[in-house]
C-alpha cells in the first residue's frame, strides 16, 4: 500500500468570468489560484516544496506554452522552486496530481502545489472548437462533422444505441440535473441560466441538435477557469492538523488512483470492446483499479461522484463503467433517483462539466477540490449528507486518458 497524500486546502476561480474581457488573462488565473489556496490552507509559499500545473491548450488559446513556470513569474516567491507541465487533453490536471503524489510517495517532497488552468474565452466559441480537436487524432478520426467532439460522443450515444437501446429521455435527464445541481454551486458556470418547460426534451428549437446523437443540452460548458490544491505526505499533514488544534480527521485524503491510457480514435476503441461487457474496458479497469488502492469493493463503498461529463454521453458511460448499474442499464440509475441529488450516489452535485463548466486543464483539479469538500463537509449547498468516501472519474479525449480517485476524511 502506498503512502497516504493528504488534500490541506483548495481554491476554485469563478467558472463564470471571462478573463479576457477583463483586461486579464492566463497569467491572472495561475497567480489566483496560486494566491487562493495558499489563503485557503493558510500556508507560506515557502511551505511549497515542488509545482506541478495541468493544461490542454495554452498554445493554440493564448500561444503560451511553459506555464510550469508561468506559478513563479506571477508569485516571485516560489522562484527556485522544481515546476512542471502536463498536458493529457481534459485529464491534464489529474496527471499533475499522480506526479505530485508519486513525488510524496517517494519521499522526495513533503508538500507540493497542483493547478490546472485553461482559458477559452479569448477566442471565438468556433476558434476553441478547433483547438480541441488537437485532442483527437487530427486528420484521421474518420468523422464526417463540422464540431469534432459533439460527433465523437454522438456516436457514443449511436453505439449505446445499437448494443443495447438507448431512449434520450434519460440523456436529457441528465442534463438537467446536473444544471440544477449548477444553481447550488456559487462558482458555477451556469448558475444563473434560465430554462423552459421544453429545454431538456427533443425539441429542435429549445434543444437543437449539435450533431447526430447530440443536441445543445447535452454538451458541457467550455470556459476559463482554474482550480488548485496542495497535496502533503502524512508527516506534514500531522505536523500541519497539530499546529491547527485539530486531527487528521478534518483533512481529505487520496486513498485510491486509477491511470490508464487507450489510443487516440475513437472508432479503434469502440471496435477493439466489440463482444466484450464494457463499451470502454480500460475505463472500467481503472475504476477498479482505484477501489482496489483504495481497498474497497466496488461502487456501494461510494457516498458520490465527480465524472467527466463532456456531453451527457459521457455521463450516461460512466454510470454503467461505475457499476451503478449492470453493462448498457445506465437509464435505470437515471429513473430510479439513484444519480440525483438525495439518491443512492449522487452524480455530480457540483453541477459538473455541464453545469459547473469545464476549463479542460483545470477539470481534473476541481473534480478532486470537489471531493475533497464533499468528505470534510464543507460542500454548503452542494454538500451530500455524510458523506465520506467519493469518487472522480476524469477523462482526456474520446477515453484516451482515464484517471481516478478515490478521497476520503481522515488517517489511512
Amino acid at each position: 500500500m502506498s503512502a497516504p497524500v493528504y488534500i490541506l486546502g483548495g481554491y476554485q476561480s469563478d467558472f463564470a468570468k471571462s478573463w479576457s474581457r477583463q483586461g486579464q488573462d492566463i497569467s491572472h488565473m495561475v497567480q489566483e489560484a496560486t494566491q487562493g489556496v495558499l489563503d485557503h490552507a493558510g500556508l507560506d509559499t515557502s511551505a511549497i516544496e515542488s509545482i506541478h500545473v495541468g493544461n490542454a491548450f495554452g498554445e493554440l488559446q493564448r500561444q503560451q506554452a511553459h506555464l510550469g513556470s508561468m506559478v513563479a513569474q506571477m508569485t516571485p516567491e516560489l522562484w527556485g522552486v522544481p515546476a512542471m507541465r502536463h498536458e493529457g487533453a481534459c485529464a491534464s490536471s489529474s496527471l499533475g496530481v499522480l506526479a505530485a503524489m508519486a513525488e510524496i510517495e517517494a519521499g522526495r517532497y513533503d508538500c507540493v502545489l497542483v493547478m490546472g488552468v485553461e482559458e477559452f474565452k479569448n477566442t471565438s466559441g468556433n476558434v476553441a472548437s478547433v483547438n480541441q480537436n488537437a485532442a483527437a487524432w487530427q486528420g484521421h478520426e474518420d468523422i464526417d462533422c463540422t464540431y469534432m467532439w459533439p460527433a465523437a460522443f454522438g456516436l457514443l450515444a449511436q453505439e449505446y444505441e445499437r448494443r443495447y437501446g438507448l431512449d434520450r429521455r434519460h440523456l436529457n435527464r441528465i442534463a438537467e440535473i446536473n444544471y440544477g445541481n449548477a444553481k447550488l454551486n456559487p462558482l458555477a458556470q451556469t448558475r444563473k441560466w434560465e430554462f423552459d418547460a421544453l429545454s431538456f426534451t427533443d425539441d429542435d428549437e429549445a434543444n437543437p441538435i449539435i450533431e447526430p446523437g447530440t443536441r445543445r443540452q447535452d454538451c458541457g460548458q467550455i470556459t476559463d477557469g482554474a482550480c488548485a490544491v496542495v497535496l502533503a505526505s502524512a508527516r506534514f499533514a500531522q505536523a500541519y492538523a497539530q499546529k491547527r488544534g485539530h486531527g487528521l480527521e478534518q483533512l481529505a485524503r487520496i486513498a485510491g488512483w486509477g491511470h490508464r491510457n487507450a489510443g487516440l480514435r475513437l472508432r479503434d476503441k469502440i471496435e477493439r470492446s466489440q463482444g466484450q461487457t464494457y463499451i470502454f474496458p480500460h475505463v472500467r479497469q481503472t475504476i477498479e483499479d482505484t477501489w482496489r488502492r483504495a481497498g474497497v469493493s466496488g461502487i456501494d463503498a461510494m457516498s458520490g461522484i465527480e465524472t467527466h461529463d463532456c456531453f451527457t454521453t459521457t455521463e450516461y458511460m460512466a454510470i454503467d463503467h461505475l457499476g451503478l448499474t449492470a453493462p448498457g442499464q445506465s437509464w435505470q440509475a437515471v429513473e430510479d433517483g439513484t444519480i440525483a441529488p438525495g439518491g443512492r450516489c449522487p452524480v455530480n452535485m457540483s453541477g459538473g462539466l455541464i453545469g459547473c463548466g469545464h476549463p479542460v486543464g483545470a477539470t481534473g483539479t476541481r473534480m478532486l477540490w470537489d471531493a475533497a469538500r464533499q468528505v470534510t463537509g464543507q460542500a454548503e449547498a452542494c454538500q451530500i449528507e455524510g458523506a465520506q468516501r467519493i469518487q472522480t472519474l476524469n477523462i482526456g479525449g474520446s477515453c484516451a486518458t482515464v484517471v481516478s480517485f478515490v478521497v476520503e476524511a481522515g488517517p489511512a
